[in-house]
């Protein structure tokens, strides 16, 4: 057997997206494409980034600066993240993408030093709104491990792992011939190497002074001028990092055994003090016990009191298990602030950024592995700041995302209101302390809203208007079940090891307000909005029960007689012909028969207390049959106007009254196909031995039964394990669950692409796949074949263009149900008045009308059914459908009929005047004309259909090598549009209803399953994606916003005064005892110290140079600055050319006078005279 051919898998990723077949019309139809006007052209696109939200992921370094109160934060991926008052913060990333280990902030000069793993450092310029590199410097001999650069100076100071420090002007970027030695820094008797350096700083009084750490234990005050060490100080064990005492007499140093050294500077033999901040003292008097490395300290003095000793880490080995904690040491206090995750590094907040003055710390910033805390010194008890930057988008690991703009005005009000009631309590009461920047000023005024559905259950509400994210409120679903109390009490009916109540996928009606999502444990929730709190005594359940069961036919005959096979249990399409309810509550689970009826989680039987906001109004829970788990749901929708919400799965798809809390329809997708369509496909009888589709235990064969496979894990849930995996491990999965053969490998690529391509999702119905795959099973009989150990509902794209080679298990792969569309159009060719339709698109293509027939309003509406008939496929296209859209005769977009929301416990007589449904589509003036156009985007196509004649229009081939992961209709520039990712990294747009392309940009390679999961397009050229598990990216395709950009981002850099020196006073001026100052530019300059060897670093110049700022510059301020450039430039060059003529006109008047002085000289003279 070959091994699978992953890359041969790539290849069809990442090849190049084609378009070869343009929109082409359909000869001899519409004339309804003449009236319509399109005004949307390519000259309205462009795409960018505009905004990164969220925690920097994998942070590793960060930086303050206290004049301009701006936060800096480095990471492992060579990202930076600059932060100041809420809603003030910037990404840039350096191009290596190296770890960055250090950053410098030149103190209230806009500019930031960063030094990287690979040994380079780079000038950032923080005057512009995009920072851009202004110098970068490589070393290529050396490692560079720590960096210093001290206030008010221009030279930098760069240890390396040699030992050794070089020093580089900021300026130039270049390096001084100045070199500090590690052979001359330390004893001339030591036999070993000191081991590399760890830190550099001067001593706070005299500049001249530079205290040196190696990692060995050996400290050096090295005297600059004099170019040799003053004293040094040994200890027995490795230092991590050294902190001054302000007036430069004292210096501590952190240990790898847990202990603090005091140094006097005059008496390096022995340390004036050695503490162990959290060993335990013996009695006897003896060494304490050695606990875990002090990783850094901070010494900070006040005017007033004792100074503050602030560290991280040493803790006594025997706190296995212990979260890491930040020690605050004050007088003879000591507080031990335990933090949720490990600490990265820390920074203490002062009063004033001159180091030989009082330090007055008031705050200490704390950067943790994912968090970012700050730290109240200045109260008892060291209360934490209230965090204004959205740092918890990844509270819970996120699975969904859905991004809204142009939403109703009222809805931020009204969330943010609800949602000020769940903040905690505790906070400090001073202001946030990093208070630096301004906002910008953007003409972008629509309200956008972005909601993020985790893996806890809990689903977000952000305010991400004006390029900024502020959480408005947050739903916990997982409120509606019960709780399990330990792994004794965990459910045998779980069909997840962990995470049950992740949220699959989600449905919301900004204008009605109505909330419909899906969770991974195959149930639903509707959720309505209200202002008041209740307390509702049993929460509505609806349980449903989907199966259906097939015969033995593998090819069917789209062109016999053959009729096919219903369950024997029929789809019901109304309360009264679907199974009891009763029934279903009572199911088996007994160790002899197989699990029957039985909901994967149990809803809380206790009144819940439900808060103003979203609260539950129907769960509806898919139920085990026979044995089998329920599969997935794939795709959601809700209609408040009509009272419907409509989900489905591969066996085929419920509709659901709301209202009456009914089963209107329990479907198979066979069973919506009518007995004479070419596209039906006969059922087939499943097999004995069956795995669950989608089953999230990674069990690699059949053997074990399902109640083995699906059992619950032993142990307690561990919240490391991440929802979503990465895209390795998803590639090491399939290729050890597929078996492969040389006949196969064209198929197995396929089934890859179905495989990544997760995320099925319309406005009005999405489908959303990652790590945890519910099941569903609905009340009813639907259709059910076995599946693959590791199939998903997006396994088979197209049928009759696969091999004819493929094994059993791709035969047997089913039609999944992949998105939903309600509308108000003509479903039969017949019709003439337009009627609440509902449009199902499945992964084989298909799309399928199904009309809806609701009774009148009022009390009429609570009794009497709704009407449910199939009208059969309206069309087919290559690939799963992904969304559907109408327009009318004019190209003008029609939306889904909606409600206006009303609040569910407000009084009769008040919901009566608000309740009143939208009007619908203008019925047809002439039976025959087609009045509205169908479009249809699949992963293959796009197609555009009359209505009601189904008469296809447009068709356009998007991509023929790749696949679409996510389409969406949206508005753009008045006007509409489809939006487009693939999996090959293009976004492109096209026209509507021409389908002629607009766009197509190469922009981002999909390389991981969180992007495929995570993007959505929105109004008015908006999307984004989840970019790293914790942050998310936001970009525009829209010229006008990319034109507007400059206005729109935040402002780092305020002009701000430098604090004033603090005063030496009259004897310390007189006597000598205040700070002494160096000119280092006597030390360090080329005139002093000559040049440095040019193999040791190569300068780089940055694109942050004037070049670089025309070249990012844009929109009207753009041009005016270019302009204003180009006038400076033609008025110099001017300027440089009249003072050429003058020195030309005063050279030739010298000229003629030495001449003229000449000819006189010799005029009278004969030639023997000369």
């Amino acid at each position: 057997m070959k091994k699978f051919n992953i890359r041969k898998v790539l290849d069809g990723l990442t090849a190049a997206s084609s378009s070869s077949s343009s929109a082409t019309a359909q000869p001899g139809t519409p004339r309804e494409n003449d009236v319509v006007q399109e005004t949307l052209q390519s000259e309205h696109f462009q795409l960018c980034k505009t905004v990164r939200h969220g925690f920097p992921y994998q942070p590793s370094s960060m930086a303050f600066d206290p004049v301009q109160k701006i936060l800096a934060i480095g990471t492992q991926t060579g990202a930076l993240r600059l932060f100041g008052r809420a809603g003030v913060e910037c990404y840039c990333q350096h191009e290596s993408g190296a770890a960055v280990i250090q950053l410098q902030f030149l103190i209230n000069e806009g500019a930031l030093v960063s030094a990287l793993a690979d040994d380079s450092i780079h000038l950032w310029n923080l005057r512009q709104k995009i920072p851009a590199i202004l110098h970068s410097l490589k070393f290529n001999r050396e490692r560079i491990t720590y960096c210093h650069l001290p206030f008010q100076s221009k030279w930098l100071y760069i240890g390396t792992e040699r030992g050794n420090i070089h020093i580089v002007n900021v300026e130039s970027f270049t390096l001084s011939g100045y070199v500090i030695m590690w052979n001359k820094a330390i004893e001339l008797s030591t036999k070993t190497h000191p081991g590399p350096v760890v830190h550099i700083s001067d001593n706070p009084m005299d500049e001249g002074k530079l205290l040196i750490g190696f990692e060995c234990g050996v400290v050096v005050l090295w005297d600059l001028k004099s170019k040799k060490a003053d004293y040094r100080y040994n200890y027995d064990e490795a230092i991590h990092s050294v902190a001054w005492h302000h007036e430069g007499k004292q210096f501590v140093c952190s240990h790898s055994d847990g202990t603090l050294t005091t140094w006097n500077v005059r008496a390096p033999a022995k340390p004036a003090q050695i503490i162990t901040p959290h060993g335990k003292q013996p009695k006897d008097g003896k060494k304490p016990e050695p606990c875990k490395p002090i990783l850094k300290v901070e010494y900070k003095t006040t005017r007033a009191g004792d100074p503050f000793m602030v560290l991280c880490g040493g803790l006594s080995y025997d706190t296995v298990g212990r979260r890491a904690c930040l020690t605050v040491m004050h007088g003879k206090s000591t507080a031990v602030l335990e933090m949720d995750y490990p600490i990265v590094d820390f920074l203490t907040l002062c009063e004033t950024p001159y180091p030989n003055d009082f330090q007055e710390p008031y705050a200490v910033v704390v950067l943790l592995e994912k968090d970012l805390v700050v730290i109240d010194l200045g109260q008892i008890g060291y209360p934490i700041f209230e965090n204004p930057y959205p740092l918890t988008i990844h509270e819970s690991p996120v699975t969904c995302c859905e991004y809204f703009a142009d939403c109703p005005a009222e809805l931020i009000p009204a969330l943010y209101s609800v949602g000020s009631r769940q903040k905690r309590q505790g906070y400090s009461k001073k202001e946030w302390p990093i208070s630096g920047g301004n906002w910008g000023q953007g003409t972008q005024s629509y309200p956008e809203i972005i909601i993020t559905g985790h893996a806890d259950g809990s689903i977000k509400f952000w305010d991400a208007s004006a390029l900024m994210l502020q959480v408005l409120y947050k739903i916990k679903t997982a409120k509606v079940f019960e709780r399990t109390r330990g792994k004794e009490d965990k459910p045998s009916t779980d069909i997840v090891e962990e995470d049950p109540f992740a949220i699959q996928t989600l449905c919301w009606c900004p204008e009605s307000r109505m909330l419909c999502v899906a969770g991974v444990s195959a149930h639903v929730i509707v959720y309505r909005f209200s202002k008041q709190e209740v307390t509702t005594e049993v929460v509505q359940l609806l349980e449903v029960r989907m199966q259906c069961e097939f015969s033995d036919v593998d090819s069917p005959d789209p062109g016999g007689e053959q009729t096919p096979t219903l369950p024997t249990s029929g789809a019901s399409s109304s309360p009264q012909e679907s199974e009891p309810h009763a029934q279903s509550s009572t199911g088996s689970n007994s160790s002899n028969g197989p699990r029957d009826n039985i909901p994967c989680l149990q809803v809380r039987s206790s009144p819940l207390k439900q808060s103003p906001g979203y609260q539950v109004e129907l769960v509806i829970q898919l139920v085990w049959v026979s044995g089998e788990p329920p599969q997935q749901i794939t795709s959601l929708a809700i209609n408040s106007s009509y009272g419907l919400v409509v989900f489905g799965n591969s066996n085929g798809l419920a509709v659901v009254d709301y209202l009456q809390k009914t089963l209107l329809l329990n479907m198979g997708t066979l069973e919506l196909y009518s007995p004479s369509e070419p596209y039906q496909r006969q059922p087939r009888s499943p097999r004995k031995a069956r795995q669950p589709s989608g089953a999230l235990c990674d069990s690699n064969d059949g053997s074990n039964p399902p109640e083995d496979r699906c059992k619950s894990p032993t142990s307690v849930k561990s919240k490391s394990r991440h929802f979503s995996k990465t895209v390795a491990n998803d590639l090491a999965k399939i290729s050890r669950k597929i078996s492969t053969s040389s006949e196969q490998k064209p198929d197995l690529e396929d089934r890859f692409q179905r495989w990544w391509s997760v995320t099925f999702r319309t406005r009005s119905g999405y489908m959303n796949e990652g790590k945890a795959a519910a099941r569903g099973s609905q009340n009813g009989v639907i259709s059910r074949t076995k599946s693959a150990p590791n199939a998903y509902a997006k396994d088979n794209s197209f049928t009759r263009s696969r091999s004819s080679s493929v094994t059993s298990i791709d035969r047997e792969s089913r039609e999944a149900i992949s998105s939903f569309h309600f509308c108000e159009s003509l479903p039969r060719k017949t019709d003439s008045l337009v009627t609440p339709c509902l449009m199902v698109g499945t992964t084989q293509g298909s799309v399928i009308m199904v009309a809806l027939s609701l009774p009148p309003g009022g009390d009429q509406r609570m009794q009497q059914p709704v009407g449910i008939s199939s009208c059969g496929t309206l069309v087919r296209l290559k690939g799963g459908i992904l969304t559907m859209a109408l327009l009318d005769s004019t190209g003008t977009l029609l939306p889904p009929s909606y409600e206006p929301w009303y609040d569910p416990n407000a009084s009769d007589e008040e919901k009566e005047k608000i309740r009143r449904r939208r009007p619908g589509s203008p019925p047809s003036s002439q039976e025959g004309q087609d009045s509205q156009f169908a479009v249809l985007c699949s992963e293959k196509q796009a197609k555009v259909v009359a209505m009601p004649s189904q008469t296809r229009v447009y068709k356009h081939n998007i991509t023929e090598t790749s696949f679409v992961l996510r389409a969406d209709v949206v508005q753009m520039a008045g006007a509409n549009c489809i939006a487009c990712f693939c999996a090959n990294g293009h976004i492109m747009t096209l026209s509507l209803p021409s389908l002629r392309p607009l766009l197509d940009v190469n922009y981002l390679p999909l390389t991981d399953m969180r992007i495929a999961r995570t993007f959505c397009f929105s109004n008015l050229g908006q999307a984004l994606y989840l970019t790293s598990p914790t942050e998310i990216q936001r970009i525009t395709y829209s010229q006008e916003t990319c034109d507007n950009l400059q206005e729109m981002l935040s402002e780092l850099f305020t002009p701000v005064e430098t604090p004033e020196a603090p005063n030496r006073g009259f004897f310390k001026g007189l006597f000598g005892g205040g700070a002494q100052s160096l000119d280092r530019e006597d030390l360090f300059g080329e005139t002093a110290a000559g040049k440095a060897s040019r193999s040791l670093a190569q300068h780089i110049p940055g694109p942050g140079s004037m070049e670089g700022m025309k070249g990012a510059a844009s929109g009207v301020v753009g041009d005016l600055a270019r302009a204003r450039i180009a006038l400076d430039e033609r008025g110099q060059k001017l300027g440089e050319l009249e003072e050429r003529t003058a020195a030309m006109m005063a050279s030739a008047e010298s000229f003629s006078k030495h001449a003229h002085d000449m000819m006189l000289k010799y005029k009278d003279k004969k030639w023997y005279q000369l």
